[in-house]
């Protein structure tokens, strides 16, 4: 069996070619987006983005950002 490699993904902003580092989720019940590291697969309800877009994030008028930074194991 051929070992596969993963295929690099992109941000999701419109024109961005930049390597994606992070991951933003929208919570709408709770006027929330979650940006957290890259998760492992593609999510359809995700988005993928790079820092420099991950740390721009802006949201609308009464909504927040939630920062997901796990802590390393020592």
């Amino acid at each position: 069996m051929r070992e596969r490699h993963p295929t690099p993904r992109i941000c999701s902003k419109v024109r961005c070619t930049g390597a994606a580092t992070a991951t933003l989720t929208y919570v709408y019940a709770d006027q929330e987006a979650v940006v957290g590291p890259l998760a492992l697969h593609p999510e359809p309800h995700s988005y993928d983005l790079c820092a420099e877009h991950a740390q721009a994030l802006r949201v609308p008028e009464g909504w927040r950002v939630v920062r997901y930074r796990p802590q390393p194991d020592f």
